[in-house]
């Protein structure tokens, strides 16, 4: 399983490709996928990027209207 980089030495991350219909592994770093057998497959490209920062985006829009926990301190405890 291709954990690592072996130009960088950066985590890579599983990203499923729906035309593929498979895992390729990508790092950030290099901007690449490679596949199981750890073979450079493709670049990653710009419009990629840009459709994961949309969502990245849409997602955060998403979830910021969920309250977020506060940390209570209970009283007559000691």
């Amino acid at each position: 399983m291709p954990l690592f980089c072996k130009q960088c030495n950066e985590r890579r991350y599983p990203i499923f490709q729906t035309e593929e219909k498979t895992s390729f592994w990508l790092c950030e770093k290099c901007e690449n996928f490679v596949d199981a057998e750890d073979v450079i497959i493709r670049e990653w490209t710009k419009e990629e990027k840009d459709k994961q920062n949309s969502k990245l985006e849409e997602f955060e829009k998403s979830t910021a209207s969920i309250p977020k926990e506060s940390m209570s301190r209970r009283k007559g405890v000691n």
